[in-house]
Protein backbone atom coordinates (compact mmCIF):
# COMPACT_ATOMS: atom_id res chain seq x y z
CA UNK A 1 0.00 0.00 0.00
CA UNK A 2 1.89 3.78 -0.79
CA UNK A 3 1.25 6.72 0.80
CA UNK A 4 -1.88 7.71 -1.18
CA UNK A 5 -3.56 5.07 0.29
CA UNK A 6 -2.85 5.89 3.51
CA UNK A 7 -3.54 10.14 3.06
CA UNK A 8 -7.42 8.82 1.50
CA UNK A 9 -7.83 6.93 4.33
CA UNK A 10 -6.81 9.66 6.87
CA UNK A 11 -8.19 12.20 5.15
CA UNK A 12 -11.68 10.38 5.43
CA UNK A 13 -11.22 10.05 9.10
CA UNK A 14 -11.05 13.13 9.89
CA UNK A 15 -13.94 14.05 7.92
CA UNK A 16 -16.05 11.74 9.47
CA UNK A 17 -14.76 12.14 13.00
CA UNK A 18 -16.19 15.54 12.46
CA UNK A 19 -19.41 14.68 14.16
CA UNK A 20 -17.71 14.61 17.52
CA UNK A 21 -17.49 18.33 17.44
CA UNK A 22 -21.03 18.75 17.06
CA UNK A 23 -21.64 16.12 19.76
CA UNK A 24 -19.71 18.63 21.83
CA UNK A 25 -21.47 21.80 21.05
CA UNK A 26 -24.63 19.72 21.62
CA UNK A 27 -23.34 18.35 25.13
CA UNK A 28 -23.13 22.34 26.03
CA UNK A 29 -26.77 21.99 26.77
CA UNK A 30 -26.97 19.98 30.03
CA UNK A 31 -30.63 20.58 31.12
CA UNK A 32 -32.67 20.92 27.31
CA UNK A 33 -35.99 22.37 27.50
CA UNK A 34 -39.03 20.99 25.76
CA UNK A 35 -38.51 24.41 23.43
CA UNK A 36 -34.69 23.03 22.71
CA UNK A 37 -35.81 19.91 22.23
CA UNK A 38 -38.34 21.06 19.70
CA UNK A 39 -35.90 22.89 18.13
CA UNK A 40 -32.67 20.28 17.64
CA UNK A 41 -35.55 17.80 16.62
CA UNK A 42 -37.03 20.05 13.72
CA UNK A 43 -33.28 21.21 13.48
CA UNK A 44 -32.26 17.40 12.78
CA UNK A 45 -34.80 16.82 10.58
CA UNK A 46 -34.24 19.96 8.45
CA UNK A 47 -30.55 18.66 8.16
CA UNK A 48 -31.57 15.12 6.47
CA UNK A 49 -34.19 16.42 4.39
CA UNK A 50 -31.97 18.83 3.38
CA UNK A 51 -29.14 16.68 2.27
CA UNK A 52 -31.09 13.56 1.10
CA UNK A 53 -32.73 15.99 -1.47
CA UNK A 54 -30.59 18.88 -2.54
CA UNK A 55 -27.23 16.11 -2.54
CA UNK A 56 -27.74 12.82 -1.97
CA UNK A 57 -31.20 12.27 -4.67
CA UNK A 58 -29.55 14.89 -6.88
CA UNK A 59 -25.79 13.20 -6.88
CA UNK A 60 -27.49 9.43 -7.63
CA UNK A 61 -29.83 11.02 -10.70
CA UNK A 62 -26.17 12.83 -12.38
CA UNK A 63 -24.76 9.20 -11.70
CA UNK A 64 -27.39 6.56 -12.68
CA UNK A 65 -29.99 8.69 -14.15
CA UNK A 66 -33.62 9.34 -12.77
CA UNK A 67 -35.04 5.92 -12.87
CA UNK A 68 -32.74 4.39 -11.29
CA UNK A 69 -31.53 6.87 -8.44
CA UNK A 70 -35.67 7.10 -8.17
CA UNK A 71 -35.79 3.32 -7.49
CA UNK A 72 -32.62 3.48 -4.97
CA UNK A 73 -34.50 6.28 -3.08
CA UNK A 74 -37.66 4.58 -2.42
CA UNK A 75 -36.08 1.41 -1.73
CA UNK A 76 -34.19 2.68 1.22
CA UNK A 77 -37.76 4.53 2.29
CA UNK A 78 -39.04 0.62 2.24
CA UNK A 79 -35.63 -0.95 4.15
CA UNK A 80 -36.18 1.08 6.85
CA UNK A 81 -40.16 1.15 6.85
CA UNK A 82 -39.73 -2.74 7.30
CA UNK A 83 -37.20 -2.36 10.04
CA UNK A 84 -39.05 -0.08 11.75
CA UNK A 85 -42.32 -2.38 11.48
CA UNK A 86 -39.96 -5.63 12.53
CA UNK A 87 -37.95 -4.26 15.44
CA UNK A 88 -40.93 -1.75 16.94
CA UNK A 89 -39.68 -2.07 20.54
CA UNK A 90 -35.97 -3.50 20.00
CA UNK A 91 -33.84 -0.54 20.89
CA UNK A 92 -29.73 -0.02 21.81
CA UNK A 93 -29.89 2.29 24.38
CA UNK A 94 -31.18 0.80 27.49
CA UNK A 95 -30.40 3.20 30.49
CA UNK A 96 -33.78 5.06 29.66
CA UNK A 97 -37.19 5.09 31.38
CA UNK A 98 -39.57 2.73 29.34
CA UNK A 99 -42.15 3.37 31.65
CA UNK A 100 -42.52 6.61 29.99
CA UNK A 101 -43.96 7.19 26.48
CA UNK A 102 -42.26 10.45 25.45
CA UNK A 103 -38.76 9.00 26.81
CA UNK A 104 -39.10 5.87 24.68
CA UNK A 105 -40.26 7.51 21.73
CA UNK A 106 -36.94 9.70 21.97
CA UNK A 107 -34.63 6.44 22.28
CA UNK A 108 -36.55 4.97 19.41
CA UNK A 109 -35.25 8.54 17.75
CA UNK A 110 -31.93 8.05 19.00
CA UNK A 111 -31.37 4.98 17.44
CA UNK A 112 -32.61 5.63 14.04
CA UNK A 113 -30.64 8.87 14.03
CA UNK A 114 -28.03 7.34 14.66
CA UNK A 115 -28.15 4.70 12.03
CA UNK A 116 -29.58 7.06 9.67
CA UNK A 117 -26.10 9.16 9.77
CA UNK A 118 -24.13 5.75 9.90
CA UNK A 119 -25.40 4.56 6.93
CA UNK A 120 -24.77 8.43 5.37
CA UNK A 121 -21.52 8.37 6.17
CA UNK A 122 -20.69 4.66 4.71
CA UNK A 123 -20.83 5.80 1.28
CA UNK A 124 -19.80 9.27 1.85
CA UNK A 125 -16.44 7.24 3.44
CA UNK A 126 -16.18 5.60 -0.11
CA UNK A 127 -16.45 8.58 -2.32
CA UNK A 128 -14.04 10.32 -0.25
CA UNK A 129 -11.57 7.60 -0.40
CA UNK A 130 -11.93 6.91 -4.23
CA UNK A 131 -12.24 10.53 -5.13
CA UNK A 132 -8.47 11.24 -3.12
CA UNK A 133 -7.04 7.93 -4.75
CA UNK A 134 -7.72 9.15 -7.92
CA UNK A 135 -6.72 12.90 -7.42
CA UNK A 136 -5.83 14.11 -3.80
CA UNK A 137 -6.71 17.67 -4.63
CA UNK A 138 -10.45 15.87 -5.62
CA UNK A 139 -10.26 14.10 -1.78
CA UNK A 140 -9.20 17.40 0.10
CA UNK A 141 -12.01 19.35 -1.24
CA UNK A 142 -14.58 16.30 -0.54
CA UNK A 143 -13.22 15.65 2.94
CA UNK A 144 -13.38 19.19 3.95
CA UNK A 145 -17.14 19.80 2.59
CA UNK A 146 -18.05 16.69 4.48
CA UNK A 147 -16.29 17.65 7.36
CA UNK A 148 -18.34 21.09 7.67
CA UNK A 149 -21.49 19.47 7.07
CA UNK A 150 -20.89 16.26 9.72
CA UNK A 151 -20.94 18.93 12.36
CA UNK A 152 -24.56 19.60 13.05
CA UNK A 153 -25.35 15.97 12.07
CA UNK A 154 -22.87 15.68 15.49
CA UNK A 155 -25.08 17.60 16.84
CA UNK A 156 -28.64 15.75 15.42
CA UNK A 157 -27.05 12.55 17.16
CA UNK A 158 -25.95 13.34 20.26
CA UNK A 159 -28.75 15.96 21.33
CA UNK A 160 -31.27 13.27 21.37
CA UNK A 161 -29.42 10.77 23.15
CA UNK A 162 -28.23 12.92 25.74
CA UNK A 163 -31.42 13.78 26.67
CA UNK A 164 -33.41 10.36 26.44
CA UNK A 165 -30.18 9.11 28.95
CA UNK A 166 -28.74 12.36 30.59
CA UNK A 167 -25.38 10.45 29.55
CA UNK A 168 -23.01 12.66 27.92
CA UNK A 169 -20.19 9.98 27.93
CA UNK A 170 -22.85 7.77 25.33
CA UNK A 171 -24.08 10.70 23.64
CA UNK A 172 -20.28 11.28 22.54
CA UNK A 173 -19.51 7.76 21.97
CA UNK A 174 -22.61 7.58 19.86
CA UNK A 175 -21.99 9.95 17.68
CA UNK A 176 -18.00 9.23 17.28
CA UNK A 177 -19.97 6.10 16.16
CA UNK A 178 -21.92 7.36 13.65
CA UNK A 179 -18.97 9.23 12.39
CA UNK A 180 -16.33 6.20 12.26
CA UNK A 181 -18.31 4.90 9.56
CA UNK A 182 -17.11 6.84 7.14
CA UNK A 183 -13.29 5.94 7.52
CA UNK A 184 -14.55 2.15 7.70
CA UNK A 185 -16.56 2.70 4.15
CA UNK A 186 -13.38 3.88 3.04
CA UNK A 187 -11.19 0.90 4.63
CA UNK A 188 -13.45 -1.72 3.11
CA UNK A 189 -13.70 0.60 -0.17
CA UNK A 190 -9.41 -0.04 -0.60
CA UNK A 191 -9.47 -3.15 0.93
CA UNK A 192 -12.07 -5.05 -1.03
CA UNK A 193 -14.31 -2.99 -3.35
CA UNK A 194 -11.91 -0.43 -5.31
CA UNK A 195 -12.00 -2.62 -8.00
CA UNK A 196 -15.60 -2.95 -7.89
CA UNK A 197 -16.82 0.71 -7.33
CA UNK A 198 -17.87 2.92 -9.96
CA UNK A 199 -20.23 6.49 -10.06
CA UNK A 200 -23.11 3.89 -10.85
CA UNK A 201 -22.73 2.08 -7.62
CA UNK A 202 -22.43 5.19 -5.29
CA UNK A 203 -24.98 6.81 -7.23
CA UNK A 204 -27.41 3.90 -6.43
CA UNK A 205 -26.40 3.88 -2.95
CA UNK A 206 -26.55 7.62 -2.12
CA UNK A 207 -29.76 7.91 -3.64
CA UNK A 208 -31.08 4.70 -0.98
CA UNK A 209 -29.26 6.50 1.61
CA UNK A 210 -31.17 9.86 0.69
CA UNK A 211 -34.42 7.48 1.37
CA UNK A 212 -33.59 6.15 4.98
CA UNK A 213 -32.88 9.72 5.93
CA UNK A 214 -36.33 11.38 4.69
CA UNK A 215 -38.19 8.14 6.05
CA UNK A 216 -36.54 8.57 9.44
CA UNK A 217 -36.67 12.63 9.24
CA UNK A 218 -40.91 12.34 8.81
CA UNK A 219 -41.44 9.50 10.34
CA UNK A 220 -39.43 9.96 13.71
CA UNK A 221 -38.13 13.23 13.63
CA UNK A 222 -41.02 15.98 12.97
CA UNK A 223 -43.50 13.74 15.24
CA UNK A 224 -41.16 14.34 17.84
CA UNK A 225 -39.95 17.29 17.43
CA UNK A 226 -43.88 18.79 16.98
CA UNK A 227 -44.65 16.95 20.59
CA UNK A 228 -42.17 18.77 22.35
CA UNK A 229 -42.78 22.61 21.08
CA UNK A 230 -45.14 25.55 20.46
CA UNK A 231 -45.32 28.09 18.54
CA UNK A 232 -43.70 26.80 15.28
CA UNK A 233 -40.40 25.91 16.46
CA UNK A 234 -40.32 22.63 15.13
CA UNK A 235 -40.37 24.43 11.61
CA UNK A 236 -37.96 27.01 12.45
CA UNK A 237 -35.42 24.15 13.84
CA UNK A 238 -36.35 22.58 10.30
CA UNK A 239 -35.39 26.01 8.04
CA UNK A 240 -32.16 26.31 10.69
CA UNK A 241 -31.18 22.91 9.67
CA UNK A 242 -31.54 23.37 6.10
CA UNK A 243 -29.73 26.94 6.00
CA UNK A 244 -26.70 25.37 7.71
CA UNK A 245 -26.70 22.49 5.80
CA UNK A 246 -26.76 24.87 2.56
CA UNK A 247 -23.96 27.26 3.95
CA UNK A 248 -21.94 24.08 4.08
CA UNK A 249 -22.36 22.80 0.81
CA UNK A 250 -22.22 26.36 -0.74
CA UNK A 251 -18.52 26.52 1.20
CA UNK A 252 -17.60 23.55 -1.03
Amino acid sequence: MDSTFFYALMLTALAGLATTIGSIIALFYREPSPKYMAFIMGFSAGVMIYISFVELLQTGIKSVGFIYANLAFFSGMAVLFLIDISLPHIYMLEECDTDNSSQSRLKKVSVFMVLGIAIHNFPEGMATFVGAIKDINIGISLATAIAIHNIPEGIAVSAPIFASTRNARKAFLWSFLSGISEPVGALIAGLILLPFINDFILGLMLSAVGGMMIFISFDELLPVSQSYGKEHISIIGVIVGMVVMSLSLALF
